[in-house]
């Protein structure tokens, strides 16, 4: 898939995104995003994730402008929120998104969770921004296939991307399959299950097999099944341990029996209740 932290997939649409990049769920906005980012985008990251109801964008806006890396180079992620999805809603938070990132615009932009009954106008107006071209790609988070193929009935353009929990304790295997055969890339949020899983015996056993960390183990099992994946740390050490996983590959036999410790076992919300 990629193998080097600059290293992109080409999306469905042509644009090259980022295989492996850092995610700020719940990073405290100001100095400790902007620290966060800075410490990211001087190791070597080039993707940020960031969201409306981070409530962050505004310190990884700042981070990005006084990085001196050029615009260009850095690829930017940002989702709409529940209580903003609908069509004159949507562009509305796009805007203000845009505005607290001192961005001109953005890389991708996803449809944060499924709302009922508001998702496919949603969509709507991402469609129209994508046209516009205030943002490269556009794509959707937390859609079961269920989701998917009801968007897919009206949309004139296709997803993108779809981010979604995964890890081995839910490995969601219909929507990994749907995906690849929609050509819709997968990206993984919580791919370390927050921790909740270093101590298993086999990832233990099998880190220290290739002189590894676990937490590097899983992060390789993402690339190694095509999957773009977007671990958080606001720990300049952790990215880089995070990152160094392009000396080694599972095999096929590990990437399977780290799959079937699959107990459908979330750390989130599940999309059709939440």
């Amino acid at each position: 898939m990629i193998n080097n932290l600059q290293d992109t997939v080409t999306l469905n649409n042509g644009v090259k995104m980022p295989g492996f990049g850092l995610g700020v769920f719940k990073v405290e906005d100001g100095d400790t995003v902007i620290n966060a980012v800075k410490d990211a985008l001087a190791v070597g990251y080039r993707l940020i994730d960031t969201a409306a109801v981070y409530e962050n964008e505004e310190g990884v806006g700042k981070a990005i402008k006084d990085s001196g890396i050029a615009r260009d180079e850095i690829f930017v992620t940002s989702k709409v929120w529940n209580d903003q999805q609908g069509y004159e809603s949507t562009l509305q938070a796009f805007d203000e998104s845009l505005e607290k990132l001192g961005l001109d615009y953005l890389d991708l932009y996803l449809i944060h969770w499924p709302v009922s009954g508001k998702y496919k106008d949603t969509w709507r107006a991402l469609e129209k921004l994508y046209r516009d071209k205030k943002v490269r790609a556009i794509g959707v988070s937390n859609f079961h296939v269920h989701h998917l193929e009801e968007l897919r009935k009206d949309a004139e353009v296709k997803p993108v991307v779809n981010q979604i929990e995964f890890h081995p304790h839910l490995t969601q295997r219909d929507v990994r399959a749907y995906c690849k055969e929609h050509d819709i890339q997968m990206q993984a949020w919580s791919p370390l299950k927050k921790g909740r899983i270093f101590d298993e015996p086999l990832l233990v056993q099998i880190a220290e097999k290739y002189g590894k960390t676990v937490p590097q183990v899983l992060l390789r099992w993402d690339l190694d099944q095509a999957v773009m994946t977007i671990p958080k740390s606001i720990n300049k050490k952790r990215m880089i341990e995070n990152a160094d996983i392009f000396d080694f590959k599972l095999t096929a036999e590990e990437v399977e029996q780290i799959a079937e410790m699959n107990i459908n076992e979330r750390t989130g919300s599940n999309p059709d209740d939440f």
